[in-house]
């Protein structure tokens, strides 16, 4: 049997795919598991995660574990807002719960990996006051009047932003996502789930909307 240039070249590939995507795996598997709550669907969002990787042009990936983690989130994120799931619980992009001072060093590394990816597709999707309002209210479960208080706008308003977060992370748009502005709210909202302080949080989001 002759195995053309092609059939080499195509083997090659998706060996060079396998080897970048099977020692993130077990990470790809615990951020579906945190997102959907279900093994069967976390597995199945991977194996979709892999067959995407294995098609996309990977030399034009800087950071194939980032890359993958993306992905990986954006699927399970699609999963929970389908039609069926909005049916049964309320529509809305994970987030984190406070940090356990007890994880280990893996599980803070996945944690981490988790707020930068649902950051990222925060500010991809939504104004600064309807992401603001969607993490005071999903994130730290502030009652809207104190919403309100910090952004300086209206209790109803505020309630109107929530939906309209709800409404946006389920559609496909998506606007260009300043990465110092990414860094800069991935942080303050680690430190705030980690130390409860959410003075500094409070004052970047308030900025942001102002701004």
């Amino acid at each position: 049997m002759t195995v053309s240039v092609a059939d080499d070249r195509s083997a090659s590939g998706l060996e060079a795919a396998a080897a970048a995507f099977v020692p993130v795996r077990p990470r790809l598997l615990a951020i579906a598991l945190r997102v959907l709550r279900d093994g069967g669907e976390a597995e199945d969002v991977v194996q979709e995660a892999w067959l995407r990787w294995a098609r996309t042009d990977r030399s034009a990936v800087l950071s194939p574990p980032a890359f993958l983690a993306l992905t990986t989130t954006r699927l399970a994120v699609n999963v929970v807002q389908s039609a069926r799931r909005r049916r049964e619980t309320s529509a809305g992009l994970w987030l984190p719960e406070a940090a356990d001072h007890g994880a280990g060093p893996d599980t803070a590394a996945e944690r981490q990996e988790a707020v930068d990816v649902a950051v990222w597709l925060l500010l991809e999707k939504l104004t600064p006051a309807e992401r603001a309002v969607y993490l005071l209210r999903k994130a730290f479960d502030y009652p809207y009047r104190r919403i309100s208080e910090i952004l300086h706008l209206r209790a109803c308003h505020t309630r109107q932003l929530a939906r309209r977060a709800h409404e946006r992370l389920a559609t496909e748009r998506r606007q260009p996502v300043n990465t110092t502005a990414h860094r800069r709210l991935v942080r303050t909202f680690l430190a705030a789930a980690q130390t409860g302080d959410l003075a500094e949080l409070e004052e970047l989001l308030a900025a942001d909307v102002i701004g």
